[in-house]
């Protein structure tokens, strides 16, 4: 008989791979991660195995009992990982089988392929709630500060140009959106992992009579009614690291947003702004000029973004050339992703905290959104309300604007002479446009920074978000 050269699948083989295989191939260093979804696996498989009288009831018990104490052991980092085993389910098997004699039995109707590809949705299932909560918490001290500076009005921009006024609490809820849209996805995600590939094997399933709804059912891959839910073809079960993508992509989506977000606190923090400071918990100095104070969590927030994105970018160009099904390659898709978790939820921790201690100045918003050409369009609008086609009116008020700036005075020091001569539609009453007060107050269709539509969206969030 063949001396076993590794243990796991050495039959085959005469001679054991060479050290520097060993260390090119292993994956232990980074899919340890998965340990405790691994066990959760095994307990359900071993659980189902009895169920189905392929191994006895004291042999599931001392198979669970001994994959508590290897949970244990990983939990207080006395697990002795070896590389040589290659990976987090041989390194857990082969320990399990040196405390347990029946543990031999463990990879009954059960591949490395179905087990890796149901620990994987086991952790994304974990990291998608994880991460929706922190997201949660960056929300929570968005509205929090959008309370607190609910009566602050701001130049909105098009273009990095002043356009037109909104409140300040508008701009900072339509960050809410953002990242609300970001919570959503992290919830799509979870539900697009709650389908259990274990028993589908290497490729082909098995012969053995398994019951894989039950399994399902013992992981908490149900649907709403507690229904089993089982992946439907056994080849695209191991194949499949859609999921995957989909998760690094939501991550990546959540850095083109903070990176947003960040960027707005990066510009209003400058002297030519000021309308905002980024606390000293969050902000550095410079080690030459001893007057700057640098947003630098902005700043990494906008570094950490990239991270994500060049993550998703890993994972398409890994599976975009595999033939179907199982191929080694998958093993470098751990990486990307417990990278985008924990940056993520890194990122998601920042950002809460700066939105916590950031610190508006009202007076210096006051000075910017009395720019009366903020109120062009209200002046359009103005005609328009008289008759005049809007494309008309736009003409004449930009024909408005430009002699004010021939003049060198503001739009709304025109004299009545000259803006009725621009357009004989503009009455005695033209400059009541340049009411800011009046002008948002009159914004009030849904979704408008109005001040009943203000408080309409804060009792949503209040309500969403308690």
């Amino acid at each position: 008989m063949a001396k076993a050269t590794q243990a796991t699948w050495g039959g085959r083989f005469t001679a054991g791979p060479a050290d520097l295989m060993l260390q090119f191939s292993e994956s232990v260093s980074f899919d340890r991660r998965l340990a405790p979804f691994d066990i959760a696996g095994s307990k359900a498989h071993s659980a189902m195995l009895a169920h189905v009288g392929l191994i006895t009831a004291k042999e599931r018990d001392a198979i669970h009992a001994g994959l508590d104490d290897i949970l244990a052991a990983i939990v207080e980092g006395k697990f002795p990982w070896d590389a040589k085993l290659e990976d987090v389910h041989m390194n857990i098997e082969q320990a399990l089988t040196k405390r347990v004699p029946a543990a031999a039995k463990l990879h009954t109707a059960r591949s490395r392929n179905d087990q890796v590809a149901t620990d994987i949705r086991l952790w994304l299932k974990h990291a998608c709630a994880l991460l929706g909560e922190k997201i949660a918490g960056a929300e929570r001290a968005l509205l929090g500060l959008a309370a607190a500076n609910r009566e602050i009005l701001i130049p909105g921009y098009t273009h990095l140009q002043r356009a037109q006024p909104v409140y300040l609490a508008h701009h900072l809820l339509a960050w809410l959106e953002m990242l609300e849209r970001d919570r959503a996805r992290m919830t799509a995600v979870a539900a697009q992992a709650n389908w259990c590939p274990l028993g589908a094997g290497a490729i082909a399933g098995t012969t053995l009579p398994i019951d894989r709804e039950f399994a399902a059912v013992q992981l908490g891959f149900v649907d709403a009614k507690g229904r089993a839910q089982v992946t439907q073809n056994s080849m695209d079960a191991v194949a499949d690291r859609d999921v995957l993508i989909e998760f690094a992509a939501a991550c990546a989506l959540f850095g083109v947003h903070f990176s947003r977000i960040a960027e707005d606190l990066i510009l209003w923090s400058t002297a030519e702004f000021r309308f905002a400071e980024v606390s000293d918990a969050f902000s550095t100095g410079s080690s030459l000029m001893p007057q700057k104070r640098n947003p630098d969590a902005c700043e990494i927030l906008r570094g950490k973004a990239a991270r994500l994105q060049g993550n998703l970018q890993t994972l398409l160009t890994l599976t975009k050339g595999l033939p179907l099904t199982y191929n080694r390659d998958l093993q470098e898709d751990k990486p990307p992703v417990f990278d985008s978790l924990d940056q993520s939820a890194l990122c998601a921790d920042v950002l809460a905290g700066v939105l916590g201690g950031l610190k508006f100045f009202p007076l210096r918003c006051a000075v910017a959104v009395a720019d009366p050409a903020l109120l062009a369009t209200d002046l359009a609008d103005y005609l328009v309300e008289r008759g005049v086609p809007f494309r008309e009116a736009h003409h004449a008020v930009g024909a408005a604007v430009g002699l004010a700036e021939r003049n060198s005075i503001a739009l709304n020091e025109l004299s009545l002479t000259d803006i009725q001569q621009v357009h004989r539609a503009f009455g005695a009453d033209w400059t009541e446009v340049f009411d800011l007060k009046r002008a948002i107050a009159k914004r009030e269709g849904t979704g408008m920074p109005g001040p009943k539509q203000i408080a309409k969206q804060f009792r949503r969030w209040e309500k969403l978000l308690k």
